[in-house]
């Protein structure tokens, strides 16, 4: 999800000034986004930009530490939270909430308003395609996120054991539900453009950029809490791939990427 700011980035939930109110965050000093003053080569991108790198590594992790314990809690059968919220519903919703407001924090947090907190190839590769960020610099993006991501859940797996490496948590993978891997295909479509929609058309406005991490939490707390049921609720390759990697669960893992 978002935004660039502090000594290189600036939020993409933060309106900038005059020309700058673009629809994806600009470095104040142009260092990430395409120009003649932009990072031209592997060496250079990595040299000044290798803080940033390592915050989108330490945003999905964290992101995916939070959702390690969060399925732990709520799905392991031995777990007195699961036990205690009565009903699929329920867990979905208390998910939901959970996840919601760990978005929300971490794209606000100091770090994520830095790198931006995409915490997402799909939103990286979006403002690639738009030419908001150079093609070194969403490499590294990338590869930061999925590292960031496993690391994440390695640690989780190294917390809780069994309890989350075993089903049905497995890892917190995300996996088709009942109606099959075409809907969940399906699903993921939808709930991703949805969601690259709602984060361009608000990032660009000089009014409501302010509430763009807000909006991309409450999409996440709401998906988890309806449409999880159907593809386990990713709209992120990383995210997906940092469960299945650990777990070695590939066979659904198209349906994600």
């Amino acid at each position: 999800m978002a935004g660039l700011g502090l000594r290189g980035l600036r939020a993409w939930h933060q309106p900038v000034r005059r020309r700058r109110n673009d629809a994806v965050p600009r470095l104040r000093d142009r260092r990430l986004s395409r120009g003649k003053v932009m990072p031209a080569t592997l060496k250079t991108a990595l040299g000044e930009h290798w803080p940033e790198y390592l915050i989108e590594a330490w945003a999905l992790g964290s992101f995916m530490v939070s959702a390690g314990v969060v399925a732990t809690l709520l799905g392991a059968p031995d777990s007195p939270v699961h036990r205690a919220i009565a009903g699929a519903t329920w867990r979905n919703v208390a998910g939901g909430v959970a996840m919601g407001l760990t978005a929300i924090a971490l794209i606000h947090s100091g770090w994520g308003k830095r790198s931006g907190a995409h915490m997402n190839p799909a939103v990286t590769l979006t403002f690639l395609r738009l030419g908001k960020i150079r093609p070194w610099d969403a490499l590294f993006f990338a590869f930061a996120q999925i590292l960031g991501g496993t690391a994440g859940v390695l640690l989780v797996a190294a917390l809780f054991g069994h309890a989350f490496t075993d089903p049905p948590v497995s890892y917190a993978a995300t996996l088709p539900g009942p109606q099959g891997p075409g809907v969940a295909f399906s699903a993921e479509v939808v709930i991703s453009a949805f969601l690259i929609l709602i984060l361009l058309s608000l990032s660009s406005s000089a009014r409501f950029a302010r509430f763009t991490g807000l909006a991309a939490g409450c999409l996440v707390a709401t998906y988890i809490t309806f449409e999880s049921p159907l593809s386990g609720m990713s709209m992120n390759p990383a995210r997906s791939f940092a469960s299945a990697a650990p777990g070695m669960q590939w066979q659904y893992f198209w349906i994600y990427v």
